[in-house]
């Protein structure tokens, strides 16, 4: 008698613990955060995460820097909120699986327009999704009928068939349904990173000339991608529309673009966890940053400004090379350099902060005399007191970081030292 083996792979409990993990976060969230301002927070982080994981499917993936995401989130919810018009006028469609339709519509549009786009990689990829952006934003403003010209399309999503009593009226039954997306999403997109194709797509970005040399079509390869990523966007759009119940033509232009790829590449492109935390971080200064102050746009710039120069791998590039440096045991001797390092860092910002309010609040509010408060500081922004403070602060605290900056810069290259001798040691053995 013949026996057979069966081999079953081995479960890695890990990655079953983070999306376990990932799952309790979005179902006790909305409890303990249960304001009404936190729950509409948490339904755009939802949401948003959706949207820049596809998009980093081009960047950190595939390596194609798009300036025109937007057009496939946005073709998503401009007909997500025609559909949902349609079911208020009768269509038997559940209003939960207008996101699906979202999804759909974008694919299709990403298949007319992504062959094109994807004749062409690197920079000239760049130029023609800039250039398909533009010209979406500007059709969005020509048809009025279907893109509702400035005032945009609105829509109620309390109607339809009502699912086991389930109107989505309150925020909180929409956030779980945006949740419920968000979770399925996320896992189908880290699935595609597995499969054949998600693998293809790395050797494109790495190697394209040894891709076609083994006989792939690299361009197809990144036309299929695009399609993907295409679908996610458009079920984040049609998300929206839900959230929002109004959809303008803002959606689809080079702004929300560019706000993909700055959070994108601030969460950190090269990991797969790294959008979702410039997912969180870019509604965190949506909502709340814009209503702090006015300047908020360029302290974005300055926060991306400083991530190029000393963190060009994004905040998970951070986060994971300390992960590295604590599972050797060496972590005890940065606590107290990350602590100065921090606290300098904050000093300069807080002097630069400053002069910014100072000057904006000379150009907007001039009116209201130039007396201020910011941070509980109360400031005279025609004094000349005011200003040479403001100076000697941040001039104090960009010096005192530089050079802990050099001495952190010191003490980690002896860590990292240690641990390829460690490395190499444990080999040995």
């Amino acid at each position: 008698m013949s026996s057979t083996v069966y081999q079953f792979k081995p479960l890695n409990v890990g990655r079953a613990v983070v999306w376990s993990l990932f799952a309790v976060v979005l179902l006790v969230a909305p409890l303990v955060f249960s304001s009404s301002l936190s729950q509409t927070m948490l339904s755009q982080m939802g949401i948003a995460i959706i949207v820049c994981l596809s998009y980093n499917m081009l960047l950190g993936q595939g390596g194609m820097l798009s300036f025109g995401h937007a057009v496939y989130s946005g073709m998503g919810s401009f007909l997500a909120i025609h559909t949902l018009n349609l079911v208020a006028g009768g269509l038997p469609l559940p209003v939960s699986l207008i996101p699906i339709v979202g999804g759909l519509a974008a694919m299709l549009v990403a298949v007319v327009l992504g062959w094109v786009t994807t004749k062409k990689s690197s920079t000239t990829f760049a130029m023609i999704t800039m250039g398909i952006g533009e010209l979406v934003w500007a059709m969005s403003l020509m048809f009025p009928d279907f893109f509702g010209g400035e005032g945009g399309v609105s829509g109620n999503r309390v109607t339809g068939p009502k699912t086991l009593g389930i109107t989505y009226g309150p925020q909180i039954q929409l956030y779980y349904l945006i949740a419920v997306y968000t979770f399925f999403c996320t896992g189908l997109m880290f699935a595609f990173t597995r499969t054949p194709l998600g693998r293809m797509l790395n050797a494109v970005r790495d190697n394209p000339e040894r891709v076609e040399f083994v006989g792939y079509d690299t361009q197809k390869v990144r036309y299929f991608t695009f399609i993907v990523a295409a679908f996610f966007a458009g079920i984040s759009g049609g998300l929206a529309a839900l959230n929002f119940e109004i959809v303008t033509s803002e959606v689809v232009s080079g702004n929300r673009s560019g706000a993909y790829l700055l959070f994108t590449f601030l969460g950190g492109a090269t990991f797969f966890f790294g959008p979702i935390i410039g997912a969180i971080l870019m509604v965190l200064a949506f909502v709340l940053l814009s209503e702090i102050t006015k300047a908020w746009l360029l302290y974005l710039g300055l926060v991306f400004l400083f991530m190029v120069m000393f963190a060009p791998g994004g905040v998970a590039a951070l986060i994971m090379m300390n992960i590295r440096v604590a599972a050797f045991g060496h972590m005890r001797k940065l606590w107290g350099l990350y602590l100065v390092l921090t606290l300098t860092a904050l000093t300069a910002l807080f002097g630069v902060a400053v002069m910014i309010e100072m000057v904006y609040h000379l150009q907007l509010n001039a009116a209201l005399g130039s007396k201020l408060s910011f941070m509980g500081a109360s400031l005279d922004a025609l004094s000349l007191n005011s200003w040479l403070t403001a100076v000697l602060v941040t001039v104090t605290g960009l010096g005192l970081f530089e050079f802990c900056r050099r001495k952190f810069a010191g003490e980690w290259a002896q860590i990292q030292e240690s641990i390829e001798i460690e490395i190499k040691r444990r080999e040995a053995l």
